[in-house]
């Protein structure tokens, strides 16, 4: 039969009830059965795999199922009593020297959506390599299978709580002392997602005080796209335009992506937010290292790391590339345009909790709102205001857009600016003489082409995109 198992930029998605089902599930565990077997054969030490799930609709029959199959295998699970962030189980198999995890995820798809991730034992996604393996290995084979009750009685699995390790970090990464001085009044929006009650559990002891919405468990996530953009956060910007809260932190479906809202209830989208960080970073915790950012990252990096004489790398679209650069390099802070930002002194991970509870520890550190560090952040380096546009692309119309694109990169002007450089080994990126830039990239996990651009005012940004839209024609 024709193999419908095939891993994107970051796991494998589709369609609740089409592709993603229990029987492919299986064949899914039983192919990382088959690889964990060939892999670690020669290991003295067991193999053992964490499994996790968010909150989708499946997710926790699909754990379920998966470990089953693992442990019909011969391999050790410990399972989530709960539905967890994907970087909890990334931190679990890293601190507790597991062999790999599996996440059942979609993150921040839409609610028809579910998928699976595959974790490595270095705590970060799985390199495209082993889940070439993994996808060749589906289907070779019958998955073998016993039931839970049974793989507990055998000593196969376990029901744990992982998040209660996971919490312990956080609060052991952060500098509570300076946390417990001031006070913030915190908006955390888990989207109906796996962030839950992370953010007020890991300030509880501090003067600051935590509302959370959108906590219940819901698997249409509302009627909306878990994805912290600005078109899904917009009742909670009227929230805490009302309330008077300082800052609102947003997490996708499972938690790993983050972005934040002013007292003011704007938009401070990730490149604004990495940008804090790695300034937080450098001039308060007294840190170095190099910055690692993708093709579709803002140049306020470029600028910062030129004035701090740092090193930054680019990588394609997707954390597991920035996340194979910390395991080799010294980096500071990695982020990526959709939210994923992971900083160093940790696993090799994106994490939307932890890099929120870093901006609350950032403005207490300065004594400034959200909206004052952003403010200073512009004076000193200039104004990069950065969109994103999602154009619904079927797969049937992929074959047409890599056409267009082809002939659109021989283009020696884009809007009647002059183009100065070209990138194209992740999507088309034209580089523009007065400093602004355009990219088009089509999306691995999801039917969708993206325009993202940058300039130095929002009029000009949503130009070169309206621009780029048209020159496509593509009726997306």
């Amino acid at each position: 039969m024709r193999n419908k198992i095939k891993f994107g930029t970051d796991g494998w998605r589709a369609i609740i009830g089409e592709d993603f089902n229990l029987r492919n599930v299986e064949a899914v565990a039983q192919a990382v059965a088959d690889y964990l077997k060939r892999t670690t054969r020669n290991e003295r030490r067991p193999t053992k795999v964490a499994v996790g799930y968010d909150r989708r609709r499946l997710s926790l029959q699909a754990a379920r199922q998966i470990s089953m199959v693992l442990a019909a295998n011969g391999i050790k699970v410990i399972l989530s009593d709960q539905a967890l962030p994907t970087q909890v189980v990334s931190y679990v198999v890293r601190a507790r020297k597991l062999t790999a995890g599996i996440m059942v995820t979609a993150s921040h798809n839409p609610p028809q959506f579910n998928g699976i991730k595959i974790k490595s034992a270095f705590g970060g996604s799985a390199k495209i390599e082993v889940t070439n393996r993994i996808e060749r290995l589906a289907f070779k084979r019958r998955p073998l299978k016993i039931s839970i009750d049974r793989a507990k009685q055998k000593g196969l699995l376990k029901v744990v709580d992982l998040a209660s390790d996971y919490l312990r970090f956080l609060r052991s990464y952060l500098d509570m002392q300076l946390l417990k001085k001031r006070g913030l009044k915190v908006l955390a929006d888990p989207m109906h997602g796996t962030a839950d009650s992370f953010v007020a559990k890991a300030l509880k002891d501090t003067p600051s005080r935590v509302t959370t919405i959108r906590a219940r468990h819901d698997f249409s996530f509302g009627g909306n796209k878990p994805e912290p953009i600005e078109p899904c956060v917009k009742k909670t910007a009227l929230l805490i335009k009302k309330n008077h809260f300082d800052i609102g932190l947003v997490n996708d479906g499972d938690a790993d992506r983050i972005a934040a809202l002013d007292g003011r209830g704007r938009f401070v989208n990730p490149q604004q937010i990495v940008s804090l960080l790695l300034l937080h970073l450098l001039r308060y915790r007294r840190l170095k290292g190099a910055i690692v950012k993708t093709i579709s990252g803002t140049s306020l990096l470029d600028k910062i790391a030129k004035k701090y004489h740092l090193k930054i790398y680019e990588t394609p679209i997707g954390f597991k590339h920035i996340s194979e650069l910390m395991q080799k390099k010294n980096i500071l802070i990695g982020g990526e345009e959709g939210g994923g930002i992971g900083v160093k002194d940790y696993i090799p991970e994106r994490d939307g909790i932890l890099c929120g509870l870093l901006l609350v520890e950032c403005m207490i550190a300065r004594n400034m709102s959200l909206a004052g560090l952003l403010k200073d952040m512009e004076d000193e380096f200039g104004s990069f205001v950065y969109l994103r546009k999602d154009l619904r692309c079927p797969a049937e119309k992929k074959k047409l857009v890599r056409v267009r694109l082809a002939d659109l990169s021989k283009k020696r002007s884009f809007a009647g600016i002059r183009v100065d450089k070209v990138k194209d080994y992740d999507g088309l990126k034209f580089y523009l003489a007065d400093g602004s830039w355009i990219l088009f990239r089509l999306s691995g996990t999801e039917p969708l082409l993206r325009i993202y651009a940058e300039a130095e005012n929002r009029a000009k940004t949503k130009s070169l995109i309206a621009n780029g839209k048209e020159i496509l024609k593509l009726g997306c």
